[in-house]
């Protein structure tokens, strides 16, 4: 009875003593798991500063310039030279109709230039005219000569005329015959008729001149004819060879070869990007703020985090009237060819004046590839409190927060990967004051 008695006073003792250390070990338990549950987290509070006003607006991308090159000539296209999403640059040729019709054409418009020119040059030749010689009839072959005959004429009758007037004296004196007389005066009128027989060879030679200089006018008239039938054949040949307007991305292919087309066929599109620029649906009310040249910073849903910059180039006077909104753009250099047509964006347009912005530091900052957003924790009681942001521009390490946290917020800058909403954290130390 006794020994009963001892082993029922060991047992309880025993149980008492397992339920003890049971006790101690779910407390260090539990206390173990609050310390890993309460991180410790580094915190800043965000900076209030003044920056420049700004409007909000969306809108999409459009190319700077987009064109449907059609060819100048129709034909049967024989080469296509790119595809889509090629980039080609200002005069490449991007297709290529049969050239053989344009190269007979040409053939035949420079022999008949040829001809031309050697029309031209006999034309010349005989007003002994060089190239790149002024027209003067006297110096003719012809009519020098004819010039020449006319002045001995003129020579022979002023001296017949002498002697006419010489015997008319000696025959009044006697010294001289009466024939003597009647023979110098014949001579006179011999000379008078070959004066006058010079003189109209000579000007016949003088228009024979000057029609045959006409004749080189004409040929000279006719030469430029087939000057022009010789450019417009040249012409007709480069324009079997379908070039590129300017530089830019080929956006659609619309022929193959084979195919026959006319001027109004579209060979194919081509967009300038490079710069590219963004319509954006801007209220009303800010129609007299809007100004050309004002710096403009946009966000894409593709590049998240970051803002691109512009600025207006192009203002519409025309207010939507159901919209209330008017048309503001906005021209990017777009050197790297992030921004695409048809991309929307949001931006913020900044105008004349000030405001007071809130800036974090980029360290405090979240990209959700998911939702493609980004986002802070503000630390509030003692609470992480995840809050999505919108960003605006950039100032080295820090950006500004245009919505999603008021102005004293406090957001954590690291560990961020291991918090969650609404998770208790505890601060090191006080908030730290940003730049």
């Amino acid at each position: 009875m006794r020994f009963k008695v001892l082993s029922i006073v060991f047992l309880a003792a025993a149980l008492a003593a397992c339920q003890r250390s049971n006790t101690s070990t779910s407390t260090a338990e539990a206390t173990g798991k609050a310390a890993v549950q309460t991180p410790t987290v580094s915190t800043i509070r965000a900076v209030t500063r003044e920056v420049s006003a700004t409007v909000q607006a969306t809108g999409s991308f459009v190319a700077h310039d987009t064109s449907d090159v059609a060819p100048n000539e129709a034909g049967i296209i024989v080469a296509t030279l790119v595809d889509v999403g090629d980039f080609v640059q200002q005069g490449q040729v991007i297709a290529k109709l049969d050239a053989r019709d344009a190269q007979l054409r040409l053939d035949q418009a420079r022999a008949a230039q040829q001809q031309a020119e050697a029309s031209v040059r006999q034309a010349q030749s005989k007003i002994g005219l060089g190239q790149n010689q002024t027209f003067d009839p006297s110096t003719v072959p012809e009519v020098l000569s004819a010039k020449a005959a006319y002045e001995s004429a003129v020579a022979q009758q002023r001296l017949a005329q002498a002697d006419a007037k010489r015997y008319e004296n000696l025959v009044n004196s006697g010294d001289v015959s009466r024939s003597a007389f009647d023979k110098a005066h014949t001579q006179v009128e011999t000379a008078d008729a070959q004066v006058n027989a010079s003189r109209q060879q000579y000007e016949a030679a003088l228009n024979a001149a000057r029609q045959n200089y006409q004749g080189v006018a004409t040929q000279e008239a006719g030469q430029l004819g087939t000057r022009a039938q010789l450019a417009m054949a040249e012409k007709v040949l480069a324009d079997t060879q379908v070039r590129a307007p300017f530089a830019g991305y080929v956006s659609a292919r619309a022929v193959t070869p084979g195919e026959y087309v006319s001027t109004s066929s579209k060979i194919a599109t081509i967009l300038r990007v490079t710069p590219i620029k963004l319509e954006l649906q801007v209220p009303e009310l800010y129609a007299q703020q809007m100004k050309r040249g004002l710096s403009v910073g946009a966000s894409v849903t593709g590049y998240a985090g970051r803002v691109f910059q512009g600025s207006v180039t192009a203002i519409n006077p025309a207010v939507d009237p159901n919209s209330r909104t008017f048309i503001v753009e906005v021209t990017f250099a777009n050197a790297d060819v992030a921004l695409r047509p048809g991309m929307f964006a949001t931006a913020r347009i900044v105008l004349p004046g000030s405001t007071q912005g809130i800036f974090v530091p980029s360290s405090a900052l979240i990209t959700d590839a998911t939702t493609n957003s980004s986002q802070v924790f503000l630390i509030r009681d003692g609470k992480a409190r995840l809050a999505v942001v919108q960003l605006g521009e950039r100032e080295g390490d820090q950006v500004r927060i245009l919505t999603g946290i008021p102005a004293d917020a406090v957001v954590a800058t690291d560990h961020l990967q291991d918090l969650y909403d609404g998770q208790s954290v505890r601060m090191a130390g006080a908030p730290a004051t940003g730049a």
